[in-house]
């Protein structure tokens, strides 16, 4: 016998390990990032605009904001990863008309979330430490509308779509338990009808990812250890 015999036997042994523990790591990665950027975000930025030019003279509030906007393109690539090895795990049973719902509205939610990040850092890095230069309170107004109005609303309504989606693949492949489906459901309804700027709504999305990641990476802890 050569050594190359069983090979395909011991690779696909290997990614039946493997592609959950991915999973369930990026999983983990991402909705860690995305809740710790949302909060220093949510503690940094004062409620009152005209508190605004304190806010982007303080050194440590803008240092907050700098390293939880950097986080968010780490918490993207994770989270293409996680759908990448979710999608990989499915295969062959995979539904072609949620597949798609599931590729497109995380592949929305990932733009969106880059955008709000992108138009939150270029006003920091505009005005921040420029006291002679500081921005109007229209603009400010302005601009918070639209980073809000970009999470909150429309990739917020992503997420919720890419829960509805993910549990039903989970709950058609017997992937997850059904308090878990049912939860992600309920979380998405939340979301998708959600109407005004609520902050702990955003961090539904993330944490039913962390439970769902969790339970994926306990579910194939017990698998090696069976085998």
């Amino acid at each position: 016998m050569t050594k190359d015999s069983r090979a395909p036997e011991a690779i696909s042994s290997r990614d039946r390990l493997r592609t959950p523990r991915s999973a369930a790591i990026a999983g983990i990665v991402f909705s860690l990032l995305l809740m710790m950027s949302l909060t220093l975000i949510s503690l940094s930025v004062p409620a009152d605009l005209s508190e605004a030019a304190n806010w982007l003279d303080n050194p440590a509030l803008s240092f907050r904001i700098y390293i939880a906007l950097n986080m968010i393109p780490f918490a993207g690539i994770a989270f293409l990863w996680f759908m990448g090895v979710i999608r990989d795990r499915i295969g062959n049973l995979e539904d072609k008309f949620f597949a798609t719902v599931f590729l497109g509205s995380g592949l929305l939610f990932v733009a969106m979330l880059f955008t709000t990040a992108a138009v939150a850092g270029g006003i920091l890095t505009t005005f921040a430490g420029k006291a002679d230069y500081q921005p109007s309170q229209e603009l400010l107004h302005f601009s918070r509308e639209v980073t809000y109005a970009i999470l909150y609303i429309f990739a917020m309504k992503m997420a919720g779509v890419f829960m509805i989606s993910t549990a039903t693949i989970a709950h058609r492949t017997a992937a997850i338990p059904r308090w878990l489906v049912f939860l992600g459901y309920a979380f998405a309804v939340i979301l998708l009808l959600s109407i005004t700027y609520v902050e702990w709504m955003a961090l539904l999305f993330p944490l039913w990812v962390l439970m769902l990641s969790v339970y994926i990476l306990i579910e194939n802890y017990r698998f090696i250890h069976r085998s």
